[in-house]
């Protein structure tokens, strides 16, 4: 039923467009609507492999669905508390490995979001100013599936990531601001962060690898034994871990602690540290060392160069004074840069070469395997290039790629306009660094959209940005003696 895929992304992708740049209720419940709709449509195309799985689907909207809403509204935070809780939780669902836990959050958050704009909500454009590049990047990745050269995962990306993960997105910014709340938030994030540095830990020193066969083939022939705690690759492990780190060290900057809870918090990075040590990514360090940069750029302006080369001396110490790590080097540096990459650079290269064959509107959402293994003749280690911008080249073209760099670029603003506020300061300066941390983690392992971490982070952009455009004046309703005025809400 690949003809009905086609027809259900864009279907999903526009209604999800008009319901982030709406500006009244019934546009916006349309919008949600025809998202809905388009979500079914997806579902029913990938064609379930047993009964079994069509009566939990059908079963978790009929009943979860609404029980979530229901909570949902009695504590709004769960929305956000939820959705941290299952980052890394995938089940086997529809023949893949998914996030399912996060789909029940994001049907219950679009029940309420239904719920609250039919009972009169009149908020809108709750992300600012990242709402206009976000939607038209749906719509266009929802377009792209309709000539995408492998509809099937086309159908899986919009259906597993971007219209769930929206949805979520939308209702974190809708969360009523509470200090006490975002606390929490970070409470939950460090321990999470804690947990996952000790399952590390314990796969380190009794050589256990969960989940990842292919890790634990790989860890038998290499110098590193590379972790990956309750993750299925060791670079989304350490991705977690530098956001935590992120968070903590913006707490200790700007977060007035007490002396015993400053230590505590250097405590903390010391430990965390170390468990993103024996994941051995690099591209979660270069991401860290990156996010560190700036925060010591905000903090200390041209003195942050000290910083930097400070942070320089640290990592060539580490690396002088672990012999695992020198032959590691050594042996990297000897064999080229392809394999210094494990593979990366070959992806790049292959993925660059695609984008120019197909410039003007690339080879489409969830294609980028199959237009390798066509010019390659073989298929690729990894089902995208390891970069992002690369990978959105090639699947979205050139068009694609501009509206890519304008969200990010619009994400990082909206955070870096609220830095030096009183209230939102400290939270919008650990979401922009995150979130740059992210996007420089996504330059060596793709997955910027494919991980709810990213849109949880879009999400709190939204709720430290609260400057709302206002919905539409209703018409005035004139009478005999005197005109009615319009109600214009806040």
């Amino acid at each position: 039923m690949i003809g009905l895929a086609e027809i259900a992304g864009p279907i999903a992708c526009i209604g999800l467009a008009v319901l982030l740049l709406a500006r009244t209720r019934r546009n916006r419940i349309a919008g949600l609507c025809y998202a809905g709709v388009g979500t079914v449509l997806l579902a029913v195309s990938l064609a379930p492999s047993s009964a079994a799985e069509v009566g939990v689907a059908v079963a978790g909207v009929i009943v979860l669905g609404p029980l979530l809403a229901w909570l949902f509204r009695r504590e709004p935070w769960l929305v956000a508390f939820a959705t941290l809780a299952f980052v890394p939780f995938r089940i086997g669902f529809l023949g893949h490995s998914l996030l399912v836990p996060l789909y029940a959050v994001a049907l219950g958050a679009a029940g309420l979001l239904l719920w609250q704009l039919v009972d009169g909500d009149e908020r809108t454009r709750e992300l600012g100013i990242v709402s206009w590049p976000l939607a038209l990047y749906l719509v266009w990745i929802g377009l792209s599936a309709s000539w995408s050269v492998d509809v099937h995962t086309a159908a899986i990306d919009l259906l597993a990531f971007y219209i769930p993960f929206t949805i979520l997105a939308v209702s974190i910014a809708r969360l009523p601001w509470e200090r006490s709340r975002v606390r929490i938030l970070y409470a939950e994030l460090a321990a999470m962060a804690l947990v996952f540095t000790l399952v590390g830990f314990y796969q380190y020193e009794t050589k256990t690898i969960f989940q990842n066969a292919k890790l634990h083939q790989s860890n038998i022939f290499e110098a590193l034994f590379r972790v990956n705690s309750v993750f299925f690759d060791p670079s989304i492990y350490g991705r977690f871990l530098v956001v935590a780190l992120i968070a903590t060290a913006v707490l200790i900057v700007r977060g007035a602690l007490s002396r015993r809870t400053g230590l505590a918090a250097l405590a903390f990075i010391a430990v965390v540290w170390l468990g993103l040590l024996v994941s051995f990514s690099q591209s979660s360090f270069a991401a860290l060392l990156v996010a560190v940069f700036a925060l010591s750029a905000v903090v200390w302006r041209w003195k942050s160069l000290f910083a930097l080369a400070a942070l320089l001396l640290v990592a060539a110490g580490i690396a002088v004074t672990q012999p695992k790590v020198m032959h590691a080097l050594r042996r990297h540096t000897t064999s080229g840069l392809n394999h210094a990459t494990s593979g990366r650079a070959t992806l790049i290269a292959v993925g660059i070469k695609i984008a120019r064959a197909h410039p003007s509107h690339g080879v489409g959402l969830g294609g980028f395997e199959h237009a390798y293994s066509k010019r390659e003749g073989k298929k690729p280690r990894q089902s995208a290039s390891h970069n992002t911008p690369v990978t959105v080249a090639a699947e979205e073209g050139g068009p694609g790629l501009l509206i890519f760099f304008w969200l990010v670029g619009a994400l990082l603003l909206a955070a870096y306009r609220r830095i030096n506020h009183r209230t939102y300061g400290p939270l919008a300066l650990a979401v922009g660094l995150a979130l740059l941390a992210i996007f420089v983690h996504s330059l060596a392992y793709n997955d910027f959209f494919e991980d709810p971490t990213t849109w949880v982070l879009i999400g709190l952009v939204g709720l430290v940005s609260p400057v709302r455009v206002p919905a539409r004046a209703a018409r005035p309703v004139e009478t005999a003696d005197e005109p009615v005025p319009a109600m214009i809400a806040r």
